[in-house]
């Protein structure tokens, strides 16, 4: 077993959603959105976090670790869990955050998910974003996501993720997972791929840069369904994040192709329950009707919350709909309502 594997044993124990590893601090544990030390454990040193982080490493992750200095991968530590790694350098030495994995991707219900967003699984072509800020579970929706369309449906899904994180089985579809760095070597290269290998359905792990957006939007416009993940917070903001990415010149076009490709956008939070002892989902909802693809070409996205907000019929719903649902159960406090109330909601 690995140095690793009592601290990473433990963290599972007190389901924990993150593990951090550096030099000068003792290993710590985020719980519930808090960072926690495990206090039994000495303070790590530079030589410690080395051994302990070097020690997972295959020797080409370690070649492309020294050249690189930092580095992403996803590792299974047999009876423990599956962890995503983001290794890098700072200040006092070597250090990593690993992100536990459930071994079982969690179908839509078992997550609590919002029911309207089993629409977008139901979709024929065009692009659906799940939005949010780092941590917030993003990854684990679209996994999700997919684990609805490959038990409800026949179709030919192509993931490109880095890392591989949820490792899908076949069920009613065929799915095949490609990791970049190891199955392909960039976002670009396998998305320009995926085209010619028949897909019905394309999940993109994230929409980093202009090069992965452009070809996103073209496979959603050429009858795909495109699955995607961005770092925003809000809907419209989403938008506006994808036009910002391309030169002044190409954004007329960008906006025609996103106002006829995008189906729906989902931006999702994690909250702490009022218990403390969890969190609970915040999610906003967005499906593309005339109005809002009006708004997209017509660069008038500051109104598109106002649409969100007299949709429900559609199935849409403003995030602050979402959090005064639920402090109105009980699920969370006041003060974390408003701690995540976007900006144009306050007040």
């Amino acid at each position: 077993m690995f140095k690793l594997s009592k601290i990473l044993r433990t963290a599972v124990q007190y389901n924990a959603s993150d593990v951090f590893i550096s030099s000068g601090i003792k290993p710590t544990l985020r719980i519930n959105g808090d960072l926690v030390k495990i206090e039994e454990h000495p303070e790590l040193t530079k030589k410690m976090a080395e051994e302990y982080l070097l020690e997972i490493m295959s020797p080409d992750q370690k070649k492309m670790f020294e050249q690189t200095l930092d580095i992403d991968f996803a590792i299974d530590i047999e009876t423990i869990s599956r962890f995503r790694v983001n290794m890098f350098v700072q200040r006092k030495g070597i250090s990593a955050v690993f992100r536990l994995i459930s071994e079982k991707v969690l179908s839509m219900d078992e997550l609590g998910l919002p029911q309207q967003m089993k629409k977008a699984t139901t979709l024929k072509s065009g692009l659906v974003i799940v939005t949010g800020p780092t941590g917030c579970g993003k990854t684990t929706t679209l996994a999700s996501m997919i684990n609805e369309i490959n038990r409800n449906q026949k179709k030919h899904i192509i993931t490109v993720e880095d890392p591989i994180e949820y490792a899908h089985q076949n069920n009613q579809s065929v799915i095949q997972q490609r990791e970049v760095g190891v199955h392909t070597h960039s976002f670009q290269k396998a998305l320009k791929s995926a085209l010619r290998e028949a897909p019905d359905v394309i999940l993109i792990g994230e929409m980093r840069d202009i090069e992965t957006i452009q070809q996103a939007i073209t496979a959603a416009e050429t009858g795909h369904l495109v699955f995607a993940t961005l770092h925003t917070r809000g809907c419209a903001n989403s938008i506006n994040r994808i036009i910002d990415a391309f030169p002044t010149e190409q954004q007329n076009q960008i906006k025609a192709q996103l106002s006829e490709s995008l189906q729906a956008v989902f931006w999702q939070t994690l909250i702490k329950t009022k218990d403390g002892k969890g969190r609970v989902g915040g999610y906003e909802i967005m499906f593309v009707n005339n109005a809002i693809s009006n708004l997209i070409r017509k660069s008038a996205t500051h109104q598109i919350n106002s649409v969100i907000e007299t949709s429900s019929k559609e199935g849409m719903q403003t995030m602050k709909k979402s959090l005064t649902d639920l402090l109105e159960a009980g699920l969370i406090t006041e003060e974390n309502a408003m701690l995540n109330m976007p900006k144009e909601f306050e007040g």
